[in-house]
């Protein structure tokens, strides 16, 4: 009888570690879709795009160069300073995100036109409030399923997990003010969408992480440190 209990026992073991792991690639898919979306509503508002956006932006203008030219350029170079910080950030996510994240943002963007062809104002600040809340929310599902993230989230997640220099929040305001900085100094698209994801995508991400992401993915188990 105790060798049958130990085997159901270690049986429902397995059956959740293949749960936990379903549920992670999911939000790590769920999540990076979303990010895409969003860019696609930031776009389609035209009141600012997110900070890395305007800091790639900004770099290409000065090169003279396109905006996908430079995305792969400064992702490529970001992931392996990350790669040898800590690789562990570098995963499917990683995947998913450089290969979907634009197709998604073209696909909502195209949605957008069809949907509202000439938005008034009220809807394009509308549009810049949900394009904010979903990549905070996009973000904080892949963070926190620990599939790896893209080059310029890892920066700060190893800042703050890593090395512990500052709380992740902080970092991410901070980074993203220095890539608001860097667009505007080379004209960039900047505008109040820009601003309100530089102030505030760090503290609503921290949010949605405690709130959302971490009960979803470990319902009444609480997170390993």
């Amino acid at each position: 009888m105790g060798e049958n209990a130990d085997a159901e026992e270690k049986s429902k073991g397995d059956i959740f570690i293949m749960s936990q792991k379903t549920k992670r690639i999911l939000m790590a898919f769920i999540g990076v879709i979303v990010t895409g979306f969003c860019v696609g509503t930031f776009q389609k508002a035209s009141l600012g795009t997110d900070p890395f956006t305007c800091f790639v932006t900004g770099i290409g203008n000065i090169f003279g160069s396109s905006y996908s030219t430079f995305y792969v350029i400064i992702m490529a170079t970001l992931l392996m300073g990350v790669f040898l910080a800590d690789k562990h950030y570098i995963g499917l996510a990683t995947l998913i995100n450089l290969f979907c994240t634009g197709i998604s943002a073209d696909v909502m963007r195209g949605l957008w036109d069809m949907l509202i062809p000439e938005p008034g104002m009220g809807v394009r600040v509308a549009l810049v409030f949900l394009g904010v809340l979903g990549s905070c929310f996009s973000a904080s599902l892949y963070f926190t399923a620990d599939l790896g993230v893209s080059g310029y989230d890892a920066v700060s997640l190893i800042i703050a997990n890593k090395y512990k220099l500052i709380a992740f929040r902080v970092c991410r305001v901070l980074s993203d003010l220095v890539c608001v900085t860097v667009g505007i100094v080379f004209h960039a698209n900047v505008g109040a969408g820009t601003v309100i994801t530089a102030l505030f995508m760090g503290p609503v991400i921290q949010w949605f992480n405690t709130h959302v992401s971490e009960p979803l993915l470990y319902g009444s188990e609480k997170p390993r440190a």
